[in-house]
């Protein structure tokens, strides 16, 4: 018996998803009843466009979203996305920089390390964008040695957005470490014996994507 849990937010039209970064507008390039003049017999097809900051809803950010030389979406390999075997980390109400202690003594190498802090109950909200949790400096040089695969958060940031040097980013991504933020549902998931899939499109020059992540139980 397997179960699929999908920890991904719904991208809509007009959604924020950080403030300062545009809204996604979602909207018809070919409409079914503009479509009737191309073909016979009743067919019609719906032709939708989008357009959007790479930066939407639940995203994969790779190396080549903080460094000019790191790996972008079209380099990933399958393998550092799909089927990851995953461990979950449960914050407390109420914390907001989360250091390595909730880590230790845990086999993280190769991992999807997901980090559950309920932020994601505040989605679409103001409230979302003030206060959010985060990892600390400590807590990103934890994973990096202990190999960590892929860090999600189901928070704004995975760093402290008052911090502009970005240390999580920038040592996670820098040991390529993937990043997903922004997803959701994850107390829906057990705290391991789970796998995790995060798949973005092949974009070649683009260092970040929405993806569909999941996570597969049992089987």
């Amino acid at each position: 018996m397997t179960d699929l849990i999908d920890l991904s937010h719904t991208v809509e039209d007009g959604m924020i998803t950080y403030k300062g970064l545009p809204a996604p507008i979602i909207c018809d390039f070919l409409t079914r009843e503009a479509s009737r003049a191309h073909y016979t017999g009743g067919t019609t097809f719906h032709i939708g466009k989008i357009e959007m900051v790479a930066n939407t809803g639940t995203y994969l950010d790779t190396p080549f979203h903080r460094y000019d030389d790191g790996v972008d979406l079209a380099g990933l390999e399958l393998e550092g996305v799909t089927n990851l075997p995953g461990s979950v980390f449960r914050v407390n109400p109420g914390v907001r920089a989360i250091g390595p202690e909730i880590f230790r003594d845990a086999n993280l190498s190769g991992k999807a390390v997901i980090v559950h802090t309920g932020w994601d109950r505040h989605w679409r909200t103001d409230q979302y964008f003030e206060g959010h949790p985060f990892l600390t400096r400590d807590a990103a040089e934890f994973l990096k040695a202990a190999g960590a695969a892929l860090v999600g958060i189901d928070s704004l940031n995975i760093d402290d957005t008052a911090d502009g040097t970005r240390p999580v980013h920038s040592i996670l991504l820098g040991a390529g470490i993937l990043i997903v933020e922004h997803m959701t549902r994850l107390g829906a998931l057990p705290e391991a014996g789970f796998r995790f899939f995060a798949v973005p499109v092949k974009v070649n020059g683009m260092g970040t994507f929405p993806v569909r992540a999941f996570g597969l139980v049992g089987g």
